[in-house]
């Protein structure tokens, strides 16, 4: 039986290799409320984009996937679920919404969890939907040669709500302690959560759901505005390396949770970072819709196509967005990632030449210039 133990972290001391990155979050956080109370409809819009993001990225990790004009339109309401993968999306959709409106009255409590897993299963019609495994369950993994392999031999059906009962007692004791830093707190929880894998099915995309609420309600809500899942999505590999590492031993309490809270840790600091990245893009109104665009692709962290700037920036015509991106490339400012529809714009790394365009765009003076390459993260 695993002991849920979170004593060690009431030292208050945080590993030299977090302090920055811990740092650098409360920073942003900080700024992204202030940013909040004076522009609510920018958050507004990107609240919008990140639930269509989120919806997509936790599904497709778990091989769950559609094409994203139905992601879209199911989402946004627009469309019932037409398939089976549609459905398991559409439970997502409504899971996420209920973290998102009701996580103030949410708590890491077996109720809360296994209503959150009945919402999400129950429109795809599964029967143990809001229910703990009644078999034992494996993780599987599959090789580069296809053979499948046992990763992590989960805990028994037999004693999964013992140990759910216990890791529930802990968080809240854990939670209620002053000496304990909620930020470190909650990757150890959502780890030995999947390690315990206590339902038949949706484990992952439940484990992401309450990784949002535990952030929400300890005032960490990058998620809601850039998409924590899609930022997992991007690092999975990473993710289920450091999720492998901080595992081994679980069982008889001989593991390190050390992996697994830097890699979420910095999934959370990509959340701020893009936050404040595209913030300073959509906020900016008086720069040029060129120099926006140019900035939007510059800044992202990822290849991006023509939708995602559209969305970024709602107005802003695909006619500007594309001639923009023509000059880019033309330019070197950027390069193109994939063929076709899939084609996305990703940065040279040209920063300069930035600064540049924003002079150009815009009558700047040299207060205003400094403000404008601090809010695009413009280094020379």
């Amino acid at each position: 039986m695993h002991i849920f133990d979170y004593s060690f972290l009431q030292n208050g001391l945080i590993p030299a290799g977090l302090f920055n990155i811990t740092t650098d979050i409360y920073t942003l956080r900080a700024m992204a409320s202030d940013r909040k109370t004076n522009f609510n409809d920018v958050f507004t819009e990107l609240e919008a984009i990140a639930k269509v993001q989120s919806v997509k990225s936790s599904n497709a990790i778990e091989g769950i996937i559609t094409t994203d004009d139905r992601i879209k339109a199911i989402v946004n309401g627009n469309s019932a679920p037409l398939n089976h993968s549609e459905q398991e999306i559409a439970g997502y959709r409504d899971a996420l919404a209920e973290i998102h409106t009701g996580y103030a009255n949410m708590d890491f409590r077996q109720p809360d969890i296994l209503r959150l897993h009945s919402i999400m299963m129950n429109i795809a019609g599964y029967s143990h939907a809001g229910k703990y495994k009644e078999f034992d369950n494996e993780i599987i993994e599959e090789d580069k040669n296809g053979k499948r392999h046992v990763r992590f031999h989960p805990t028994s059906a037999a004693d999964t709500l013992e140990e759910m009962e216990q890791l529930e007692l802990a968080y809240l004791e854990a939670r209620d302690n002053p000496n304990i830093n909620q930020l470190l707190l909650i990757p150890c929880v959502i780890l030995d959560f999947l390690c315990i894998h206590p339902f038949r099915d949706g484990n992952g995309r439940i484990s992401r759901l309450l990784s949002l609420l535990l952030l929400y309600k300890n005032g960490f809500d990058a998620g809601k505005y850039i998409s924590f899942e899609e930022q997992i999505n991007n690092r999975k590999g990473n993710y289920y390396d450091a999720l492998q590492k901080s595992s081994q031993g679980w069982h008889v309490n001989n593991h390190d949770y050390s992996a697994f809270i830097l890699e979420f840790i910095t999934t959370v600091y990509t959340c701020y970072k893009e936050l404040d990245k595209r913030f300073a893009v959509i906020g900016s109104k008086k720069v040029t819709k060129q120099a926006r665009i140019e900035a939007t692709v510059l800044n992202s962290l990822t290849p991006i196509s023509k939708a995602d700037i559209g969305k970024i920036l709602p107005d802003v015509s695909a006619t500007t967005i594309e001639a923009v991106l023509g000059k880019m490339v033309k330019n070197k400012l950027i390069s193109k990632v994939g063929t076709g529809k899939g084609i996305k714009y990703i940065s040279n790394g040209t920063t300069d030449s930035l600064v540049g365009i924003i002079k150009t765009n815009t009558d700047l003076d040299s207060t205003k210039e400094k403000t404008l390459k601090e809010k695009y993260s413009i280094t020379k």
